[in-house]
């Protein structure tokens, strides 16, 4: 029940695959269109260049159109399939920005993709089945889950919570020990890098607004992370909360 409730907060990931889909199309399209525009001139240097080049183009075409349909078929299967991870990082580091670009051209807005990308990501992450011991997992946390006014600054060591329960990080501090898995509270990306570097981690449940997750997630690549989005009541990094439940079913279903 776990598993199935986390995944159905991913429902939001048929938007990034279908702009994914669209992506490639036009990228193919691109590619037919400039070999078809140099035709003519190749033929001038050597009759056969039109048709290597247009062969490469074509290969390279169907290999991001087949790269496509893996990551959509891992995606509605929730299955690994040979060369997902290699695809998640392509997707992850080169699509993206064309796909937020194609989005804008079609009055998506960014959040909305981004948070359609994390969706996926998490949906392909979960695919690999990774069972991890605790002490492989790290938490991490942005500041702003923490109450502007309390005096307690928890950054770089949670364990200083008082836990009264005013902000979430209580709960999520209770989580960390009911599972003996690190947790940290970073301000800021840079910040964020260094714990990872440090704890070295082999997976990371990460809680954070789209910008800094989808950002978080290309940084951290090949390194899996699992994306929670926070809640803003207040506005941006001003007192922000998270469903602490979603994390405990994250984590329940890559403990070991």
């Amino acid at each position: 029940m776990a598993e199935k409730a986390f995944r159905n907060t991913s429902s939001t990931k048929g938007l990034f695959v279908t702009l994914m889909a669209v992506t490639c199309v036009l990228i193919a399209a691109v590619f037919a269109v400039l070999w078809w525009l140099q035709g003519a001139g190749l033929a001038t240097i050597h009759p056969k260049l039109p048709a290597i080049i247009g062969g490469l183009l074509a290969v390279v075409a169907g290999c991001i159109l087949l790269g496509t349909l893996l990551l959509v078929l891992t995606t509605l299967l929730g299955k690994d399939i040979f060369g997902t991870r290699l695809l998640r990082g392509i997707a992850i580091k080169f699509l993206l920005p064309v796909i937020e670009f194609i989005g804008k051209l079609a009055g998506i807005s960014r959040d909305t993709i981004r948070q359609s990308f994390i969706a996926m990501n998490n949906s392909l992450v979960l695919s690999q089945r990774v069972r991890l011991k605790p002490d492989r997992i790290l938490i991490l946390l942005p500041h702003c889950l923490q109450l502007t006014d309390c005096d307690i600054k928890v950054t770089g060591d949670i364990n200083k919570c008082a836990r009264c329960g005013r902000c979430p990080i209580s709960g999520l501090a209770d989580l960390a020990e009911k599972y003996r898995i690190d947790i940290s509270v970073a301000t800021g990306g840079t910040l964020a890098r260094k714990v990872i570097m440090e704890k070295r981690p082999k997976l990371v449940v990460a809680v954070a607004c789209e910008g800094d997750l989808t950002s978080g997630i290309r940084d951290c690549y090949p390194l899996p992370v699992l994306g929670v989005l926070n809640e803003r009541p207040f506005g941006p990094c001003v007192n922000t909360t998270v469903d602490t439940q979603k994390i405990d079913e994250a984590l329940r279903m890559v403990l070991s």
